[in-house]
Formats: structure tokens, sequence, C-alpha cells
């Protein structure tokens, strides 16, 4: 009997590592950074030589970086690439402390200029912890509202806002 327990205990421990059991769990289960990077992937997607100056996911090539010109990025150089460029522009936005996630997010696709600009930065410098209709406007494309954006708003907004 004793035996039979500790098959059954090693077997409920085996089920609940493995990934498939893993890619069940909830994206809320995740720290904030984690989140981003999932979000950014699925909607950025991984770009290839001839998305040029865009690499990787997303990233855009800058003066002076060096990138392979004969192949694409592999997946975990794409990760990793996406992880410092998230890490720089959530450490610009430090000093909104559980927002700099949301506003790094953002920054990674609009620019950080323009999230500077923008009236989500101005409301939360203000306190103003309404932001909803202000993040989701940011969700034009060559001055056309974009549903892929509009979603992609909504799913930073519910998975990295922390009210």
């Amino acid at each position: 009997m004793k035996k039979l327990l500790i098959f059954l205990m090693a077997l409920v421990t085996l089920a609940v590592t493995t990934p498939a059991f893993a890619a069940k769990r909830s994206i809320m289960e995740l720290p904030l950074f984690e989140r981003a990077v999932l979000i950014i992937k699925k909607f950025e997607t991984l770009h290839q030589l001839k998305h040029r100056p865009y690499y990787g996911y997303g990233h855009r090539i800058l003066p002076g970086e060096r990138f392979p010109q004969h192949r694409p990025l592999t997946e975990s150089e794409a990760d990793a690439l996406l992880r410092k460029d998230l890490k720089k522009f959530c450490a610009m936005y430090s000093q909104y402390g559980k927002d700099s996630v949301l506003l790094g997010a953002l920054a990674y696709n609009i620019g950080s200029g323009a999230v500077n600009k923008s009236s989500v930065i101005k409301k939360l410098k203000a306190g103003d912890r309404n932001i909803f209709k202000s993040y989701t406007s940011h969700c034009r494309y060559k001055g056309k509202w974009h549903k892929g954006l509009y979603n992609r708003r909504l799913t930073e907004i519910a998975a990295l806002f922390v009210p």
C-alpha cells in the first residue's frame, strides 16, 4: 500500500511538472514582465530578413548594430533581444512603479517618444488611474484605426495593468 501511494504521488508530481500541464496555466500566474514578453511575442511574431529594419520580435535595428545578414535570428536569440529591449523600456518608466511594465510594453510598440507625449502618461503622473480609454486609443497604423492593435491594447491592459 505504501509503495502504491508513493508511486501515485510520483505520478502526480510528474504530471504537474510536464510542459502540457504548464501550458494550461493562466498567464495571470506569471510575473508582469513575463506576461509582457508573451503578449509582445504573440502580436509581433518573429520578423525575418525581408522585414528589415525590424528583426526578431519587432526590434528596430539601430545604426551600428550588427546582425547576421544570411540567416534570421533563432527564437532564443530573438527572445533575448526582446527581453533586453523591454527591460530598457521598463527602466525608462521605473518611476511609475507597477505601471512601468505596461508603459514599457506600449513604448516597445509605439516608441518612448510617443508614450512620453501620450495622455496615458499624463494621467498617471496626475494620479488618475482611469487610463483605459487613453491606452486603447493607441491603435492606429498609418493613420487608420487597426483592429489588431486594438486587440493588442485590450490584452495588454487586461494582463499588465494593476489597478
